[in-house]
């Protein structure tokens, strides 16, 4: 493969999340198509929007015919560095989402994959460095990506390995795809004032606390993988007990991250079902502000967009917010893999996550859009809260 300065770009193969707050967003304000459309027209346009995802020497054939008709899959990736940030070190992803939306774009899905999960990586070679291929955790798959590169190339590199890998995990190749970055989500409820939501379980931050002097602190010591390595002396962390509550920014995006110390020991399940939990959250938060100030809703249209890596394959975002309009917060149902049951193992002396052979049914359920039908018959993995 050249190198990446000497990568041939074409317009990527990715649309965005964005599209869909903001058709939910705007959708719900009533009106007619007409003045619908203009307004979305308006809002995408302040959307940063460019070719991040190389794909030469990728294998992939170029699609053709492009169309929104039908079932949907959209891939979410978050990530705790804004992109001038990255400076070659490898990226890990902290969240991956896959968002499926039935074919009747009214209702959808959001399947959160565990990032401990033990998969096959592709070999790949992002022009810098190169990865052999192998076994490891999925979050992996973006480090080895992006390792080597700067700025949106590290993204692109880590996206596209991390896109394969969910290829060969799933069999789906997703129509649409979004980078998250978790610190751009700062500007978005600085905007909303809030974000409130349940807590279901009381969480104990291991980022942030207060020392002895009530200044803000870490509260422990964390090794490279994001793990406690210990406990910082005279630093009293955040603890979000259960219940109803509304979080500031830094809270809420404090909140959406941890794993470690949850009362109820669900690890990097209870994550998952936090920032399930938070995007529904900020969805209705968006559109209650939205609707109640239109002078508010262009800046919080914009601010999605500044924290997300927008990419359209050749598709307007403004065809995808109206093919999106139907979906509404409170048809996105949350699914847990493995039931949210740990299933761990110990390979190579790390400690990993297994997916059931009831989650891989239902990611194949997923791929032939029949999740409904299998969610009937385990129940179990529907997040209840």
């Amino acid at each position: 493969m050249p190198t990446t300065s000497k990568r041939r770009r074409r317009t990527p193969r990715w649309a965005l999340w964005t599209v869909i707050f903001g058709s939910v967003l705007l959708v719900a304000g009533g009106g007619g198509v007409i003045g619908l459309k203009a307004t979305l027209a308006a809002a995408t346009s302040k959307i940063d929007q460019e070719s991040l995802i190389p794909t030469t020497g990728t294998n992939e054939p170029e699609k053709t015919n492009l169309s929104l008709e039908g079932a949907k899959n959209i891939l979410l990736v978050g990530i705790d560095q804004r992109p001038d940030e990255l400076n070659g070190e490898p990226v890990r992803s902290d969240s991956i989402i896959l968002l499926h939306i039935n074919k009747d774009h009214r209702s959808g899905y959001m399947i959160s994959l565990p990032r401990d999960s033990y998969v096959s990586i592709p070999a790949y070679d992002n022009g810098v460095q190169s990865y052999a291929g192998g076994h490891d955790k999925i979050n992996a798959a973006f480090a080895f990506g992006s390792r080597g590169l700067k700025k949106k190339e590290a993204l692109a590199g880590g996206f596209e390995l991390l896109t394969k890998t969910v290829k060969e995990l799933t069999g789906i190749t997703p129509d649409a795809g979004a980078i998250i970055d978790f610190k751009g989500f700062r500007e978005v409820v600085n905007i909303l004032g809030r974000i409130c939501m349940y807590v279901d379980t009381t969480t104990t931050s291991i980022h942030l606390g207060k020392d002895g002097n009530g200044n803000t602190a870490k509260p422990f010591r964390i090794n490279s993988d994001g793990t406690i390595n210990s406990r910082i002396s005279g630093v009293t962390p955040n603890i979000y007990k259960k219940g109803n509550r509304c979080f500031n920014p830094s809270q809420a995006l404090d909140f959406v991250r941890q794993r470690d110390l949850l009362d109820d020991k669900s690890l990097d399940y209870g994550r998952q079902r936090h920032q399930q939990q938070f995007f529904k959250a900020i969805i209705n938060q968006a559109l209650k502000d939205g609707m109640n100030s239109p002078t508010k809703l262009p800046k919080i249209l914009g601010a999605f967009g500044k924290a997300m890596t927008v990419d359209t394959r050749k598709i307007p975002l403004v065809d995808w917010a109206m093919a999106m309009r139907g979906m509404n917060p409170d048809t996105l149902i949350t699914i847990k893999t493995n039931a949210g049951k740990l299933n761990s193992d110990t390979i190579n002396g790390r400690s990993v996550e297994l997916l059931s052979e009831d989650s891989m049914d239902m990611l194949k359920a997923v791929k032939k859009d029949t999740i409904k039908s299998f969610l009937i018959t385990h129940p179990g993995f529907i997040a209840t809260s």
